[in-house]
C-alpha cells in the first residue's frame, strides 16, 4: 500500500524519489499540460500515457505525438512496447545499470566451481586474485560470494 503523500514534500520531490520525474518537462507542448492541476509535464508516466493515447485514440501520427510530447520516435515505440507488455506499470522507468553479476557467468563461474572444495569455506579473496591472474578479469570478492550462493541453492 503506498504511503500517504507527505504534505511537506513537493510532487516534484516525490517524482524524483520514485524515478518518474520527466527530465524535460519544457518539451511537452500538449495544451492540456499547460496550467493544469491534473496534467503534469513533470510526471513521466502520465506524459508517456497521454502520448500513447494521442496516437491510439486521437489518431495522431507517431511523429506528431512524439514531437508534441518532446520525445523521439524510438522512445514512443519503446513506451508502446512496454505498455503493451505490462500496462501502465510498463511506463515506469527502469533502474539503470546491470541487472545481475554480469562478470560471474559461463567461463568465470565454471572456473570458480572447479576450485571449490566441498566442506571448505569459500575463499572469495583468494578466488578473486586467481580470476584476475588467470583470466584478466577483476571481480569483487563479495560478487563471487553472491554468485556462488545463488548457484548453490
Amino acid at each position: 500500500m503506498p504511503a500517504k503523500h507527505d504534505s511537506k514534500r513537493s510532487k516534484t520531490d516525490t517524482l524524483l524519489e520514485e524515478g518518474t520525474l520527466n527530465p524535460t518537462p519544457e518539451k511537452v507542448r500538449d495544451p492540456k499540460f499547460q496550467g493544469s492541476e491534473f496534467f503534469d509535464p513533470h510526471d513521466a508516466v502520465q506524459v508517456k500515457y497521454e502520448m500513447l493515447r494521442r496516437v491510439s485514440i486521437d489518431n495522431a501520427s507517431v511523429t506528431e505525438a512524439s514531437d508534441e510530447y518532446g520525445v523521439s520516435r524510438p522512445t514512443y515505440y519503446q513506451a508502446k512496447a512496454n505498455f503493451d507488455a505490462a500496462g501502465i506499470a510498463g511506463l515506469v522507468p527502469k533502474k539503470p545499470g546491470p541487472r545481475g553479476p554480469h562478470k560471474v557467468q559461463g567461463e568465470v563461474l565454471a572456473f570458480l566451481q572447479a576450485r571449490l572444495v566441498p566442506g571448505e569455506p569459500v575463499r572469495a579473496r583468494e578466488l578473486a586474485s586467481l580470476i584476475r591472474a588467470e583470466l584478466g578479469i577483476v571481480v569483487h570478492p563479495r560478487t563471487i560470494e553472491r554468485a556462488l550462493k545463488k548457484t548453490a541453492g
